[in-house]
């Protein structure tokens, strides 16, 4: 049995921060990031959560917007002033369709409350066994390709493991065969956030011969059907993000053939509690998993970090070090690449860095509190 918690306060923010450099995928580029903050107190402890939910409607239905509205009307009047265990959250939110990423929010700040008033690391509470995980980083489309292959020496100095690149059509085939004759024995994968359809196989027949780790998401989020035709055709594994919005698109996809690799990011799929359940089966059926990131601030990089601290999370995440996106991040110490590749699982309770409260004043645009 878990902490009772009684969530006494919920404190809803809209944080901007400007990014270190631009991010380019095939959904656009962004220079600037939103993002949800969550804070919810009991017994004088705090327990943060952040809701990855982009500006607009292009990796997700989901904007900050619709996910401050599902937090605000819906969300956090369902467990306000409750006693609950952070693993009985998730079943709490469950009545309310969809939204994963705002419940997330919800979901994963409870369980860093818990993890504080228990005295434990978030990564321990979870499960997590690993104190140090691998760490991969993704580059988004350049305007060229000598900035991007001048981008990835930068980053393989660092030290990181695995490097990702963005594609779309017009950015693929040639790309990667400028990459692979640069970088021959890099741990290399692409990632095409949904740009194409089955009709370009041939593009993807073509990656093939470029010893890729996977192509990631390839055709459309919500496809299984067309990716597991792709699959059957491709000796490279197809890994999916967007099509796998909770455990039971998991085994669909797993059943059908649609893929090889699993990206398990909490915050798409709602929580840690749909989280562990994704890699749990992908444990029994030997499915590798990473975990994905979507331009987090510190707050759910640490959260990110303590669910890649479970045992399955065998290839390196995109998982990177704070400075690889902002100037000054909002928490304290930043997250940091070792020399190995690889970053340190925090040990102190919950997530094991302390929130700046005074940078998070400084970056709100709105905030709102609600009592119980």
């Amino acid at each position: 049995m878990g902490f009772k918690l009684k969530l006494e306060r919920v404190e809803l923010r809209l944080v901007e921060l400007e990014l270190a450099q631009p991010f380019e995928t095939s959904f656009g580029r962004e220079a600037r990031r939103r993002a949800l903050i969550v804070r919810l107190s009991s017994g004088g402890a705090h327990g943060y959560g952040e809701c990855v939910a982009g500006s607009g409607p292009w990796y997700s239905y989901e904007t900050t917007e619709t996910a401050w509205h599902a937090l605000k009307d819906f969300l956090i009047p369902r467990v306000l002033g409750k006693e609950l265990e952070a693993a009985t959250v998730w079943d709490e939110l469950a009545p309310i369709r969809g939204h994963n990423m705002a419940k997330a929010a919800l979901e994963m700040a409870a369980w860093d409350l818990e993890a504080k008033l228990e005295g434990k690391p978030l990564a321990k509470l979870l499960g997590g066994e690993k104190e140090k995980i691998p760490s991969g980083v993704s580059i988004g489309i350049q305007a060229n390709i000598s900035d991007l292959l001048r981008e990835i020496e930068r980053r393989l100095e660092e030290g990181y493991q695995r490097i990702k690149l963005k594609i779309k059509p017009g950015w693929d085939v040639e790309v990667i065969e400028e990459v692979r004759g640069r970088f021959p024995e890099v741990k290399l994968q692409v990632d095409a956030n949904a740009a194409y359809r089955l009709a370009d196989k041939e593009v993807f027949k073509k990656l093939d011969q470029f010893n890729l780790l996977l192509i990631e998401q390839p055709l459309a989020y919500d496809d299984l059907a067309d990716h597991a035709a792709l699959q059957r055709e491709l000796e490279t594994p197809l890994c999916l993000d967007e099509s796998i919005p909770s455990l039971n698109a998991a085994k669909a996809a797993l059943a059908l053939g649609s893929c090889r690799v699993i990206n398990i990011k909490p915050g798409r799929v709602g929580g840690f509690t749909p989280a562990r359940a994704i890699h749990d089966h992908c444990l029994e059926k030997n499915i590798l998993v990473w975990c994905g990131g979507m331009l987090e601030t510190g707050i759910g990089r640490a959260h990110n970090v303590a669910l890649a601290s479970l045992p399955g999370f065998i290839l390196p995440n995109d998982i990177s070090a704070s400075r690889r996106y902002y100037q000054q991040d909002l928490v304290e110490p930043e997250f940091t690449l070792n020399a190995d590749g690889t970053i340190s699982v925090p040990q102190g309770p919950g997530i094991g860095v302390e929130v700046v409260e005074e940078l998070l004043e400084r970056v709100t645009l709105h905030r709102e509190e609600f009592v119980a």
